[in-house]
């Protein structure tokens, strides 16, 4: 979990959206609260009552409604259930009921086996269950959200939904094996909890594992998504480059204005002046240019490229110096 926290940091660091990075620390801060040498530390500072536990659990309904958040933004599909689900309403209320429940177990001193010496107590169980209860349901609309986004992805965007949503599925049913077993401990059941339990390790590595692959494959995809297109734009830039270069030798443009800031080393910005220029050049009556047919496609597919539209695009775009015919620019 901390290594996706770095990473994160690092192939999200430009992003105004944090939610996927707040997400990563909150539940590494939660798994890293579990871990026995930390727990009996921490736990002992804080007066060894187990009070430890309750911090991490919190940290990760937090963790999860972040993912939740960071899901549902990055998907147009987000129906008013999912929008419940995953509001700051649903979350304060499990976090009020959890909180309840813990003050109303009898603790005793530290245990790095929370559950396994105290699930017998139904304040035990309910507190439990509570957070499980909320881990499942905001996993389930995860996972609605994520196949929904699978079904319009294509390319490198294709792994890091499916991830999710593998993700999201296993950490349902991870909540509902937790939920299991708290209802046969309480039962006093526990051949039936030891049973369930054999499952509840690989679940639980399962669904951290393909929700970090997920997570952490979105700004890798979007990174290689970007590499790729500035490699196409270049591209463009040099096939154009003599078409761009006759246009503006009979009708100069605002490249050749000194005035005027341009920045050449910026592909975008240069592969639009050159669409613009040769555009305007094309429909200028007062100059003799005129292109080939495949010169004519090729301006017509750097557009779309421009306007990120598929290849499937058939219409060229009109560049704007259409409204503006004859005007120097």
């Amino acid at each position: 979990m901390w290594l996706l926290v770095g990473s994160l940091l690092m192939l999200r660091r430009r992003r105004a959206e944090r939610n996927i990075t707040y997400a990563a620390l909150t539940i590494a801060i939660a798994m890293t609260l579990n871990i026995d040498p930390v727990y009996r530390m921490l736990d002992g500072l804080a007066g060894g009552v187990n009070a430890v536990t309750l911090v991490a659990d919190v940290a990760l309904m937090f963790g999860l409604f972040f993912l939740g958040h960071a899901v549902m933004k990055a998907s147009a599909y987000q129906p008013w259930a999912v929008r419940l689900v995953l509001s700051r309403f649903v979350l304060v209320a499990a976090l009020i009921a959890a909180v309840v429940a813990f003050l109303f177990i009898d603790r005793g001193g530290t245990t790095t086996n929370f559950m396994l010496d105290l699930g017998a107590q139904p304040a035990a169980a309910a507190y439990s269950m509570i957070q499980f209860s909320y881990c499942g349901i905001v996993l389930t609309a995860m996972a609605a959200l994520a196949a929904r986004q699978l079904r319009s992805s294509t390319g490198v965007q294709l792994p890091p939904p499916a991830s999710l949503l593998v993700g999201s599925i296993f950490g349902v049913v991870l909540s509902v094996v937790v939920i299991t077993m708290d209802l046969a401990h309480v039962a006093s059941n526990l051949e039936l909890m030891a049973a369930i339990s054999v499952a509840y390790g690989p679940i639980f590595l399962l669904t951290i594992f393909f929700l970090c692959l997920g997570f952490a494959g979105q700004p890798a995809a979007r990174a290689l998504q970007a590499r790729a297109r500035e490699r196409r734009t270049r591209v463009f830039i040099n096939e154009l480059g003599p078409i761009w270069a006759e246009a503006t030798r009979v009708r100069p443009g605002i490249s050749h204005n000194k005035h005027v800031p341009f920045h050449t080393d910026e592909p975008e910005t240069l592969l639009h002046r050159q669409v613009v220029e040769i555009r305007d050049a094309m429909i200028d009556a007062r100059v003799a240019f005129e292109v080939e047919d495949q010169d004519s496609e090729l301006v017509e597919r750097a557009e779309r490229h421009l306007l990120r539209a598929g290849s499937s695009d058939s219409a060229p775009i009109d560049a704007p110096a259409t409204a503006r015919k004859g005007q120097q620019r």
